[in-house]
Parts: structure tokens; C-alpha cells; sequence
């Protein structure tokens, strides 16, 4: 493994570190701030503070860490295959930013079986939530994005299991 990949490497887990030490920061604060008290408007009638403890599927946490560390292990994964290219540069930055989100509401399921949300759009009634599902949520959008549109299949062949093919298309 070339310095430079390590380096990267480096850089994807200081970031993971820091977005999910981001995210429980703002979950610790909305429970000491929000929890049992009435939502903290910042922008009336748009967007408000308002805590919720969300617990879909309750009694599974065994399955949501699962899941979650069969996520990391893809990303990790992926994350080591990464070419060192300029123009691969932003995967390692999205999908740290997907492992922070899943590690942080991973977290909150083992520590108290629910996720903490306190974000809360008024005006589109859309569900509360929280910073680490925002990390999850516009990264996976804008990976999305980038695969449809910006990345070719010759671009991505260090994916693929099959990398033998994938190179005689570069």
C-alpha cells in the first residue's frame, strides 16, 4: 500500500472520528436541551428544534448493528481500493461521511435502543432527524449522483471482484 494511500486512509478515519464525535455532541445537547420541553423554533414556522426519540423495528438491535457493520465492512472495503487519483478524491469524503452516519445512529441503538432526532422541517412536515442521517442521507444522494452521471464503468472497476476485466477496459 502506497503512502499516499495511507495517507488517505488516515485522513478517512480522522474525519469518521470527528463527524461522529459531531454527531453525538449534537444528540448529547438535544437530550439536555430539548427532551420534555417544547420545540425551539429557529426559523418560524420553517425549522425547528424538536426532540424525538425515534425506535423503528424496537427489540432488533441485533440486526441494525449487524446490518451497520456489514455496511462498514463494504465501505471499508471499497475505501482501500480507492484509486489515489484526484478525481476519486471525493468517494473517500462521501463515504466517510456515510460511516460516521451509520456509526452515529449505530451508537445511539445500543446505548438506548432508539435513535435521538431533533431536527425538524415545519413547513413540508417532513419526519425529524438528526445530524448523523444527514451525513448518510445527502452523501448516498450525491454518490448516487456521481454514479449515474460523472463515473463510467471503466472508472469504477477497482470495485469489482473481477478486476482483471474492468482493467482491460481502462
Amino acid at each position: 500500500m502506497s503512502l499516499k494511500k495511507k495517507f488517505f486512509l488516515f485522513l478517512d478515519l480522522a474525519m469518521i472520528v470527528g463527524l461522529i464525535l459531531f454527531d453525538q455532541y449534537t444528540k448529547q445537547q438535544a437530550v439536555i436541551y430539548l427532551k420534555d420541553k417544547p420545540a425551539y423554533n429557529l426559523i418560524n414556522g420553517i425549522l425547528e428544534l424538536n426532540y424525538a426519540a425515534f425506535g423503528m423495528l424496537p427489540n432488533q438491535k441485533v440486526f441494525f448493528v449487524f446490518v451497520a457493520i456489514v455496511i462498514l465492512f463494504v465501505i471499508g472495503y471499497v475505501l482501500t481500493k480507492v484509486p489515489d487519483q484526484k478525481k476519486y478524491t471525493i468517494l473517500h469524503f462521501l463515504f466517510s461521511l456515510i460511516v460516521a452516519g451509520s456509526i452515529g445512529n449505530m451508537i445511539d441503538r445500543v446505548r438506548y435502543d432508539y435513535v435521538v432526532d431533533f431536527i425538524y422541517f415545519v413547513r413540508i412536515n417532513f419526519p425529524i432527524f438528526n445530524v448523523a442521517d444527514i451525513y448518510a442521507t445527502v452523501s448516498a444522494i450525491v454518490l448516487l449522483f456521481l454514479l449515474l452521471f460523472v463515473y463510467k464503468e471503466k472508472d469504477l472497476y477497482f470495485i469489482s471482484f473481477k478486476q482483471k476485466r474492468y482493467r482491460e477496459l481502462k
